[in-house]
């Protein structure tokens, strides 16, 4: 433990990155960032932020493709498309 006369320079802290979490969509982190994944491999992105996937749902896992937003089909046409 340093005593009271240790003139060691005190640890720097790194800066701290924000994260935002969607409950309904994926997390957001302010980049670079690097993720390691379940087999070991690193997944990096330098973007400014990046969309991490949270569902699995997503074709670019880890990076969020919107793959989570609810797709719905549209009902029939409001008008007529065949004119007579």
């Amino acid at each position: 433990m340093p005593g009271p006369d240790d003139s060691s320079p005190a640890p720097v802290r790194a800066p701290a990155r924000r994260v935002s979490v969607d409950p309904q969509g994926p997390v957001l982190i302010e980049g670079p960032v690097e993720i390691v994944l379940d087999d070991g491999t690193i997944a990096r992105s330098d973007r400014f932020v990046v969309a991490v996937c949270t569902c699995r749902r997503s074709r670019t896992y880890p990076w969020c493709d919107t793959s989570h937003r609810c797709r719905e089909r549209g009902g029939p046409p409001s008008e007529d498309r065949n004119p007579r």
